[in-house]
């Protein structure tokens, strides 16, 4: 073994200090105290000199056409910025948005550009209001509008930018996929159930709306027509999630089979001949772009994602790549080459 085998790799990750939960957490936590002192003192700063209630909404160009009390507004201020940052806070605790590139890059943009946005939409309501005497006088020019919005937009993307770090590790074409020796005659199975609650419990509200359609139509307080039209599409609705919020995934000697739903049916299948290797990653919904079956331009691969954690990744004999969440993802990844080998050594 050489010396540079032995030696403990001290490069910094790709993401260098713009991935470090703690750089992140106390960046989230300084920059939001400022923006939400900055909400209030400005705000209470100019209050002598605001209508009580204040114009918060403008139609029609510059007319305004709703009111709202002082405090009322300076609470719909800092609740628009306080949940963002708050959640935004909470996912750099978790340290799962900063580990991919594509995540690390959405979590800076929004934390600045959002504070810009927040500051845009109280600064232009403020400026509205400011000396009007009465919120009917409050005028807004139409340039404010796209003025935060451009800003807040420009902003984020510099945001991001700045702090995306080093594109993330691929995978080594040369480690050594995960395998096991199958003794002569013996056969083995792996198998994994993944489910995600979340839309476990949204087909279960689809599921409940559909049938208070069905209800309503026949007490006849809805229209027929309209009530079997909504029943019958989020029945579908609640159908399809029930069929993709749970699958399980198993390895035989016939190769990969994924069934989806309670049942586990219907089924994905991939035969072990065509299969050329299987290792396990870690991804996050952020990493391919959200839950479900997610594909990445370029890349050449499909993600059945239903939770952030483990996958099987498997790569065909015909090229591409299909990874799925699993639980334990190593071991059926290791069972699922052996099978395939084996495969390979009886073709002809």
């Amino acid at each position: 073994m050489t010396d540079s085998a032995r030696r403990p790799s001290t490069s910094a990750p790709p993401g260098g200090r713009a991935s470090s939960r703690g750089f992140a957490v106390a960046v989230a936590a300084v920059w939001g105290a400022l923006v939400t002192a900055a909400l209030v003192a400005v705000t209470l700063a100019l209050r002598d000199r605001l209508p009580e209630p204040m114009a918060v909404h403008w139609s029609g160009g510059s007319v305004p056409d709703r009111s709202m009390p002082f405090a009322g507004d300076l609470a719909t201020g800092l609740a628009l910025w306080g949940v963002a940052w708050l959640f935004l806070l909470g996912a750099a605790l978790h340290g799962a948005a900063l580990r991919g590139r594509p995540t690390r890059v959405q979590w800076w943009g929004f934390l600045f550009g959002w504070a810009v946005f927040a500051l845009g939409v109280q600064g232009a309501t403020l400026l509205a209001n400011l000396d009007a005497g009465d919120w009917r006088r409050a005028l807004l020019p139409g340039w404010t509008v796209l003025a935060v919005l451009g800003a807040a937009v420009a902003v984020g993307v510099l945001a991001g930018w700045l702090a995306r770090g080093g594109p993330d590790r691929a995978p080594d074409p040369e480690a050594k996929a995960p395998s096991l020796r199958l003794r002569p005659g013996r056969r083995a199975v792996w198998v994994s159930r993944t489910s995600n609650p979340w839309l476990l419990a949204l087909s279960g509200v689809a599921l409940t709306g559909s049938a208070g359609a069905v209800v309503l139509a026949v007490m006849g307080v809805l229209d027929g027509p309209a009530a079997w039209t909504t029943a019958a599409a989020t029945a579908l609705t609640a159908l399809l999630g029930l069929a993709t919020a749970t699958i399980q995934v198993r390895v035989d000697a016939g190769g990969l089979r994924i069934g989806f739903g309670p049942l586990a049916r219907p089924a994905y299948r991939v035969p072990a001949g065509a299969i050329e290797s299987a290792r396990a990653e870690r991804a996050t919904p952020g990493q391919v772009g959200g839950w479900g079956l997610r594909g990445v331009p370029g890349t050449g691969r499909t993600t059945l994602m239903l939770r952030g954690g483990e996958h099987l990744v498997v790569r065909r004999t015909t090229g591409g790549e299909f990874a799925v969440s699993a639980d334990d993802a190593e071991r059926g990844a290791a069972l699922l080459n052996a099978y395939a080998a084996e495969s390979d050594a009886l073709r002809p």
